[in-house]
Order: structure tokens, then C-alpha cells, then sequence
């Protein structure tokens, strides 16, 4: 019985750990060869020491399983060693077919006591790490095309966050970096469509080392069940979005945890104002606009367990 991802080959980075490691191991399952892809720096925040443990771990457990995986010690965000990262997948698989953009860091602070390199480093890391691969992927689907003279199979699955869609006041760099990689989903899925490739954002809420602080106060079941947390619980989405069923699906945002997935529709106008003469003044303005705003709370962001759906331990 064939598998739906049998003779592809697929990247995940960041997958030494949590989100990454689950979607490797999903991929692997529906039968994808997978280049395991982990910096392997001990700290959240992208310190210390780089370590091919993680990715090594990880490739042991899918071969182990009687998977094909390959490990990649190397930091997205340089341009070269993500260039590095797809030239290991063509040379050891032939090919690439699927492309998952995980990796991240954290350094959070609020915006009044974020310092320069605290900005840039987030940004750099999961923006600029996602624009590095998607680049280099994009380049060979594009080459396989043109060469064949018909669409390939090519998927990028990129992850944002809900902290893009609802805010959040500790991170203006991380909800700044994913808010840019929903931009450059949408733009990628544009451009690549005519090759038969397809580029989709997800949102997950998973417990991972990357958010054990903003998970700490909800309720981890006691009694055997998976915890609606769990990586496990977005990685089967991974894995169909990467996969053929999923042609249809392309420049989509979808939140997933726990048994849900919910595709975000893009943004709507919620109300409308036009001039009485060839441009507006303040004081027209002032009687529009202003009324609108009078009636509603003062700060329309959910509260963060309305916008998770979770219940706090």
C-alpha cells in the first residue's frame, strides 16, 4: 500500500526539538525521505554552542522506524548554509519536494526596552531564515519546471503565529517576523503557482520549549489523553498540506491545535467612509470616524484564553 508522500523528499528545519521534530516524524510516516534540519544551540534565544545532536537524534528515530533521513547542522538565517541545507536534499535524494520553514528563536522585551540586536536577531532568524530556503527551493522548482516543461510537486509550509494575528505586547519582534512570513506566503504562493507549486502559513499552538512560558498556567491532562497541546496535534496538517490532496490549497493561513484547524479568512473592511467634497477635512473625520469608535471596548484584542480556547490548570 503506497503512502501519500512515498518518493518524495522533504526539509524541516528547526526540527531537533517540539513543533520540528513532530513534523519530521509525521512526514517520515506518510513516507517522505527527510533532511533533518537543527542549529542545535542549547538556548531558546539562539545561544550557545551549535550541536549536531538534536537533528542527529531525530534522524536516528525516523530511520530507526524504517524511514530514509538525513541530519543538517546549519543556521537558516545565513544565506549559504540554507543554500547548503536544499543542495544536501537534492544530492541525497535527487530532489526536493517539500519544504517546511520552522526554525526560531526568542527574545522577547517590550518594545520600549527591545535593544537593536534583540530586534534584528528574531528577525533575521524566522523571517529572514524563511525568505533564505524558500529562495533556494524556489530556484530548483523552477528549474525542474522549465526543464520538464510541466508543473513539479513543490510544497512550502511556513509558520507564523497567532501573536501576528492578535498581538502581543512582549514580542513586537516575533509577531513583527511572523506577520512578515504570512507576506511572503502569499507572495510566494503567486509566484510559484505556475510551477506547481503551493506555499500555506500555519498558525500553531503547540507546547514546545519556544512557548513554555505563555502555556505554563493551562492544564496538561493527568489521565493518559494527549494533551490538546501537543506538536502531535499539528503535525498531521504538515503533512497533508505537503502533500498532493492538497493542490487546491495554496496562500492559505490556517490556526491548528487539538483537533481543530481553521482557515483565517484575509482581512475584511469593516466599515466604510467617503468624503462629502474632493478630499476630507479634520473635521469631517472627526464626525465619521470617531462615532464608529464610541461604542466599542477600547482594546478589541481578545483576552489570550478566549483567543487560545483553553481552560488554565
Amino acid at each position: 500500500m503506497s503512502l501519500p508522500l512515498d518518493g518524495m523528499a522533504a526539509i524541516v528545519t528547526g526540527a531537533g526539538r517540539g513543533l520540528g521534530r513532530a513534523e519530521a516524524l509525521e512526514l517520515a510516516g506518510l513516507g517522505a525521505s527527510v533532511v533533518v534540519n537543527d542549529y542545535g544551540q542549547p538556548g531558546r534565544d539562539g545561544s550557545g554552542e551549535a550541536s549536531a545532536t538534536p537533528a542527529e537524534e531525530v534522524a536516528e528515530e525516523i530511520r530507526a522506524a524504517g524511514g530514509r533521513a538525513v541530519a543538517h547542522v546549519g543556521d537558516v538565517s545565513d544565506h549559504q548554509q540554507a543554500g547548503a541545507l536544499v543542495q544536501l536534499a537534492v544530492d541525497t535524494y535527487g530532489k526536493l519536494d517539500i519544504l517546511v520553514n520552522n526554525a526560531g528563536i526568542l527574545r522577547d522585551r517590550m518594545i520600549f526596552s527591545m535593544t537593536e540586536d534583540e530586534w534584528d536577531s528574531v528577525i533575521r532568524v524566522h523571517l529572514r531564515g524563511h525568505f533564505n530556503t524558500t529562495h533556494f527551493a524556489a530556484a530548483h522548482w523552477r528549474a525542474r519546471a522549465k526543464e520538464s516543461g510541466d508543473p513539479v510537486h513543490g510544497r512550502i509550509v511556513n509558520t507564523s503565529s497567532e501573536a501576528f494575528l492578535a498581538g502581543s505586547a512582549g514580542q513586537p519582534n516575533y509577531a513583527a517576523a511572523k506577520g512578515g512570513i504570512v507576506g511572503l506566503t502569499t507572495s510566494t504562493a503567486l509566484a510559484l503557482a505556475r510551477y506547481g507549486v503551493t506555499a500555506n502559513a500555519i498558525c500553531p499552538r503547540a507546547r514546545t520549549r519556544m512557548t513554555e512560558d505563555v502555556f505554563a498556567g493551562f492544564e496538561v491532562p493527568g489521565d493518559g489523553r494527549l494533551d490538546a497541546l501537543a506538536p502531535e496535534h499539528v503535525a498531521p496538517l504538515v503533512g497533508y498540506l505537503a502533500s498532493p490532496a492538497a493542490a487546491k490549497v495554496n496562500g492559505q493561513l490556517l490556526v491548528v491545535h487539538g483537533g481543530m484547524v481553521a482557515i483565517v479568512e484575509r482581512p475584511r473592511v469593516a466599515a466604510k467612509f467617503d468624503s462629502a467634497k474632493e478630499t476630507f477635512t479634520f473635521d469631517e473625520l472627526d464626525e465619521l470616524i470617531s462615532p464608529y469608535y464610541e461604542d466599542r471596548p477600547p482594546n478589541e484584542t481578545f483576552a489570550a484564553a478566549e483567543v487560545l480556547g483553553l481552560k488554565r490548570g
